[in-house]
């Protein structure tokens, strides 16, 4: 006795096998191209610049010689931690936008 054939919904699996692969080759493919790119974010009007690349990783750091006050540590310290903020927000936005044309429908598996 034969077995009886489950419809796919009119898609065949190695369509689906193909879809899923291309899919996953451009999700690596966007992936990628996030990781190369540079994020630079300013606080301080221009007293401290931090660039970094989309692997949230810090490329440079640029102190202007007038935020570098002794008597006040503190302020350089939170200009350096919202210069690095902002640009992790900034790339973790272009993540979001990039990787979400991918996830439409799978609940944020990716």
């Amino acid at each position: 006795m034969a077995k009886p054939k489950i419809p796919m919904g009119g898609m065949n699996m190695n369509a689906m096998l193909r879809q899923a692969q291309k899919m996953q080759a451009d999700i690596e493919k966007a992936r990628a191209q996030l990781d190369e790119q540079e994020y630079t974010f300013t606080a301080g009007g221009s007293a401290v610049t931090i660039k970094i690349n989309g692997r949230h990783e810090i490329l440079t750091v640029q102190i202007q010689p007038d935020a570098i006050d002794p008597e006040d540590a503190e302020m350089l310290c939170e200009l350096i931690t919202t210069a690095y903020n902002g640009a992790l927000a900034a790339a973790k936005e272009d993540e979001q936008k990039t990787l979400g044309r991918f996830s439409g429908g799978m609940g944020g598996l990716l």
